[in-house]
């Protein structure tokens, strides 16, 4: 059993793709958490600006970056489903699907709701000496309910309530039942601001947006040992302008944060049952200690945040092209990619894609598509 553990965590780092065998005298620190596939983006938009999007447009996969968009998006109610094939570069069967669906109350509530499913593809568990016991299709997924509200016309909320199911092990047991599905409960809170704009005769807007997502309870895989789940901080602005009657461009900048306990360097006189004091954390201690933690002090707080930027073309409202860079330090895991993507609008549906195009080496995320398919179902209220 402690080998399939093993081979899971080999799988989920690579999913995630963080360096988490730390080099502790080369300075890498990656912060690592249980779940991670709640922060990846299923969104192609998005996507296709890397990942920068929690102060865009309201669209209708709001859900995951930011729902308190939802307040101001133009339709009555709508649906979406995406698929990104995840890490082609090294396997061909891990993949997250992800479903959204927003229905609009009044003109001052919408409510909202997404399910994703993330599978890990085919595993062999294995005995100790390397036998092959069971072979599984180990996955996650959340399932969540939103409300959003507007505040005033230019400021708008929301809350989500997550349901979240880590199963790693496919009901695999030694039979010792050393290893279960996680399960846990988690929020978000989002907050959206627009400001409309006049300049050189042309419309404009300015946005800004913070999402707090995935607050909740750790999460166990063998009922003793507890773990945080990707508490995450989004923080973002945008700026879109028509230049005239038929183009119009779109600049998003996010700055993104997590809000768990960064790792605490081993002692060079600790004994082998040293733990890091930062695990014992109650959630509220570790999402408000993220700020101070860090045993490289305020440079390794920073070094913590990742950056992503986006623009996006639209001609005549029904054809867009997007490109973006997403930046994250050599010591937190040195993810560094540019993006490209493009959209399809006809009058009741959207098409969008994205691709990544790595930046460094050996960079599992290197040919990453998504895909995602819009309806507008305002005509069926």
């Amino acid at each position: 059993m402690k080998q399939t553990f093993m081979k899971i965590s080999l799988v989920l780092a690579f999913v995630m793709c963080w360096n988490v065998i730390s080099a502790q005298s080369d300075g890498n620190n990656a912060i690592t958490t249980a779940a991670p596939f709640l922060n990846i983006n299923p969104d192609s938009r998005s996507g296709g600006m890397a990942d920068a999007g929690v102060a865009s447009s309201p669209d209708m996969n709001s859900q995951h970056l930011n729902p308190a968009k939802y307040a101001f998006i133009d339709g009555e109610m709508g649906v979406a489903i995406s698929f990104t094939p995840w890490l082609r570069k090294l396997v061909n069967d891990i993949n997250m699907y992800y479903a959204s669906f927003y229905y609009r109350l009044d003109k001052m509530q919408t409510v909202s709701a997404s399910l994703r499913y993330f599978s890990l593809g085919n595993i062999d568990f294995t005995d100790e000496s390397g036998n092959i016991m069971y072979s599984g299709k180990p996955n996650e997924f959340a399932l969540d309910a939103a409300y959003s509200r507007v505040l005033s016309d230019k400021f708008s909320g929301a809350v989500v309530f997550r349901y979240i199911r880590s199963d790693l092990t496919n009901g695999y047991s030694n039979g010792g039942g050393d290893l279960e599905a996680g399960n846990a409960f988690a929020a978000d809170i989002g907050f959206y601001f627009k400001q409309p704009l006049r300049v050189d005769r042309k419309d404009a807007e300015i946005s800004a947006g913070i999402n707090i997502s995935n607050i909740g309870s750790k999460i166990s895989y063998d009922g003793i040992n507890k773990e945080y789940i990707p508490t995450n901080l989004k923080i973002g602005a945008g700026y879109q302008m028509e230049l005239d009657r038929y183009n119009a461009i779109a600049f998003n900048l996010d700055f993104n944060k997590l809000l768990v306990p960064s790792n605490q360097i081993r002692p060079d006189d600790a004994d082998e049952d040293w733990v890091d004091p930062n695990k014992d954390k109650s959630v509220p201690a570790a999402v408000f200690g993220s700020f101070s933690d860090a045993p490289g002090g305020f440079q390794q707080e920073l070094q913590e945040i990742t950056i992503s930027a986006g623009l996006e073309y639209w001609y005549n409202k029904q054809f867009a092209l997007r490109a973006g860079y997403f930046h994250e330090h050599e010591n937190q895991g040195n993810r560094k990619f540019a993006s490209a993507g493009a959209g399809l609008k006809f009058n009741m549906f959207t098409l969008d894609a994205s691709y990544i195009i790595p930046l460094v080496q050996n960079n599992p995320l290197g040919n990453t598509m998504r895909f995602s398919l819009s309806f507008d179902l305002s005509d069926m209220r």
